[in-house]
């Protein structure tokens, strides 16, 4: 391939005297430049030998840009090409890897997997290898930027391969400004997002065949579960909380963040009937805070009852 190069400070020195003189210099006045300079400027084309040897020619930038385009064109068709084909040459091995029976220590078809790393490279594998549907839930605090950029490179390629994927996520992430960019890049592939303000499981589901979910507490380990049944049961468990969760418009998410008073927010929630504990995970807030907010919020409204209260809130109407 063409090594393209800019002349350097040197190199636009000589040709520049080059230039002065009228585009010609004598072999007597090259050797008296530098050396180095004058090599590369030979070899990149912008001076030639004279026709009679008596010395070298400047040559038009234009002339040699247009040479080096048309060099990087036809290379570039040449790896573009070989890209295309290289899927198809390696087709054959392809299919026996695809075919051939995996060998893991397995108890029943739940492999245990406790490295990090290996857990990792295994759901890349899974991830690489799915063809129609990727069901995620991921509660907790917003995934690392960085993380979340490969996501969207990584979903990219899914979505040229025909899959499409449904995440869930915890309400708090709407104020996440990374996550929310993650959602709208996946939305803009026909991917979906939605967040869930009660309690979930970490799970990831893959074709509705392989399910990953955290074998301990930490998430130190993971569980990769190929049971038909346990797989129909977990994909069940995430069909349900995906038909409760909150649809979000990602694309304003970063604009329409709510900058109300903590309490003015618990209001709302309580009136719409929301319990403590939802109310808690909604706001990313502990259920001891929000106590303390309704406990405020019943003496300022002069309410008995957390009914009370909610009834009072919605204005005084019956429910």
């Amino acid at each position: 391939m063409t090594d393209v190069r800019l002349p350097d400070e040197a190199e636009r020195e000589l040709y520049l005297d080059v230039l002065c003189q009228g585009g010609r210099i004598t072999l007597a006045m090259a050797a008296e430049a530098d050396q180095d300079a004058l090599a590369r400027l030979l070899a990149n084309g912008l001076l030639v030998s004279s026709a009679q040897g008596f010395g070298y020619t400047a040559v038009n930038p234009r002339t040699v840009a247009a040479r080096i385009s048309a060099e990087l064109r036809s290379t570039g068709t040449r790896l573009l090409v070989e890209a295309e084909e290289l899927p198809s040459l390696l087709g054959e091995l392809t299919k026996v890897y695809e075919s051939a029976p995996r060998r893991s220590v397995r108890s029943s078809v739940v492999q245990h997997v406790h490295d990090a790393a290996d857990i990792v490279h295994r759901m890349r594998e899974l991830e690489a290898g799915a063809r129609e549907e990727i069901l995620i839930a991921q509660p907790g605090r917003p995934l690392p930027p960085a993380q979340l950029d490969h996501a969207v490179a990584r979903a990219r390629g899914f979505a040229a391969r025909g899959g499409t994927a449904r995440a869930l996520y915890e309400p708090s992430v709407r104020t996440d400004q990374p996550t929310v960019r993650y959602a709208t890049a996946i939305g803009e592939l026909g991917m979906r997002v939605r967040v869930l303000g009660e309690p979930f499981k970490r799970t990831m589901i893959f074709d509705r065949t392989v399910a990953v979910v955290p074998a301990a507490a930490d998430h130190s380990s993971a569980a990769f579960v190929e049971d038909p049944a346990v797989v129909a049961f977990l994909v069940g468990g995430f069909e349900r909380d995906w038909a409760r969760a909150e649809r979000v418009r990602w694309s304003d998410a970063d604009t329409c963040a709510d900058e109300r008073p903590v309490d003015e927010q618990i209001g709302r929630l309580l009136a719409a009937g929301l319990t403590q504990r939802t109310i808690a995970t909604r706001l990313g807030l502990s259920e001891r805070t929000v106590a303390g907010h309704i406990s405020r919020l019943r003496d300022l409204h002069d309410a008995e009852t957390l009914f009370q209260l909610g009834w009072l809130l919605r204005g005084g109407r019956d429910a």
